[in-house]
């Protein structure tokens, strides 16, 4: 990489890795692994940034999902997942809100990982269908079809409707 390439994918790297870490976290459900995912991501960027350097955050993002899709894959067989104890007291009467949250987040986890990419593409990153397509290799029909499936899914486990909506 020459200077002026080297400058450029570190203004880039400084100026959204508050946006990427926050989507790698909520991929990985994990601080550190959404790290490891984070930085595999920016490694595998800055080798091809002469290429990609007009647009790079959506070749960033399709690279962390594609990754985390490996990882959710190899780890199948191993349902066990590491969780914090719950507190012993509560905090300002915010129960209803957590309580939903861990739901949330355990439905999730439930869900296959192509399901689970695509709400997370689509609701927290707030992404559109056409960006979702594209950073998952599909076409807008398929994250359409995907979206509906997964969020039905997500209505089955909780139990309840689950407004995923912006």
């Amino acid at each position: 990489m020459n200077p002026d390439q080297q400058r450029d994918f570190t203004e880039f790297v400084v100026g959204r890795s508050d946006s990427l870490i926050r989507l790698a976290y909520v991929l990985t459900n994990d601080q550190h692994a959404a790290e490891d995912l984070l930085q595999t991501a920016l490694a595998k960027t800055a080798r091809h940034w002469r290429r990609i350097r007009d647009n790079p955050e959506a070749y960033v993002r399709r690279i962390m999902y594609h990754e985390q899709v490996g990882r959710w894959r190899s780890r199948r067989w191993d349902r066990e997942s590491v969780v914090p104890a719950p507190p012993d007291r509560a905090a300002d009467d915010r129960t209803h809100e957590v309580e939903t949250r861990i739901t949330l987040a355990q439905a999730l986890r439930i869900l296959p990982a192509r399901k689970r990419a695509v709400l997370v593409l689509r609701y927290y990153e707030d992404l559109a269908e056409s960006e979702v397509a594209k950073i998952m290799g599909c076409s807008i029909g398929t994250v359409r079809s995907q979206t509906h499936q997964a969020v039905t899914r997500l209505r089955e486990l909780i139990g309840e409707t689950v407004t995923l909506e912006a």
